[in-house]
């Protein structure tokens, strides 16, 4: 098993441990059994194609591999496939309110140990920053010190969970109303701002593909948490 395979195997453990011992879902954001299971599968479905379509995506227009397809990964592209999935599925079937606040403290911690397997696999997962003189810079071993972004972005989801387990302990039914909103809010602008230290091409006015993505879920999570 690879350094990045094993990191994400600690992720989804985690995270599926945390789903079924500490924040247990509540059954009344759908009520009906059925209704519960078919909503899980949808989300499974659109996180994966979203998944594979916008990191592969990135990929065509990063790499240059217009001669052969390479099939990518994304997270971000797994919380957009899924957001637009399921707010199809909840429109379809008269579903009010927000759903997705139990889905937050397990994307989020893992995220936070994902992003660790990213970063010391090196190159290879092409996830590192760009070059730069700053204090934090780090070797990947070819002599050029780059941004680590990807512990930028598990440092912030890491103390966005604390605050996940705070707000979870402290108001229930705050958590519930919102903290998918927080999650969708915090984690597309701190991405927005970290793909600006990343080599990946950009399409237009300075920005690439993860970043227009990361400004489409920006305006859902302001438009849902001002009740629009």
């Amino acid at each position: 098993m690879g350094i990045h395979s094993l990191f994400d195997f600690l992720a989804y453990s985690i995270g599926t441990w945390l789903s079924w011992k500490i924040f247990k879902p509540s059954k009344a954001l759908i009520l009906n059994e059925t209704l519960r299971y078919a909503y899980y599968t949808v989300a499974i479905i659109g996180a994966v194609l979203g998944a594979i379509l916008i990191g592969s995506l990135n990929i065509y227009y990063s790499l240059e591999v217009s001669e052969n397809l390479v099939l990518g990964k994304s997270i971000l592209g797994a919380i957009v496939g899924a957001v637009i999935t399921i707010e199809i599925f909840k429109k379809i079937m008269k579903i009010k309110g927000s759903t997705g606040a139990y889905f937050v403290p397990s994307l989020t911690i893992g995220i936070a140990i994902g992003r660790v397997g990213c970063f010391l696999t090196g190159l290879d997962d092409y996830t590192y920053g760009i070059e730069t003189n700053f204090l934090l810079g780090y070797d990947f071993g070819d002599g050029v010190i780059r941004h680590p972004v990807q512990l930028y972005e598990s440092f912030t989801m890491s103390i966005f969970f604390i605050y996940v387990v705070y707000i979870y302990f402290k108001n229930k039914n705050y958590f519930e109303k919102n903290i998918f909103y927080q999650f969708i809010l915090l984690y597309s602008t701190q991405r927005f701002l970290w793909e600006f230290l990343k080599p990946y091409e950009t399409l237009y006015f300075g920005l690439n593909i993860f970043q227009f993505f990361c400004l489409g879920l920006i305006l859902y999570a302001i438009t849902y948490m001002r009740g629009i």
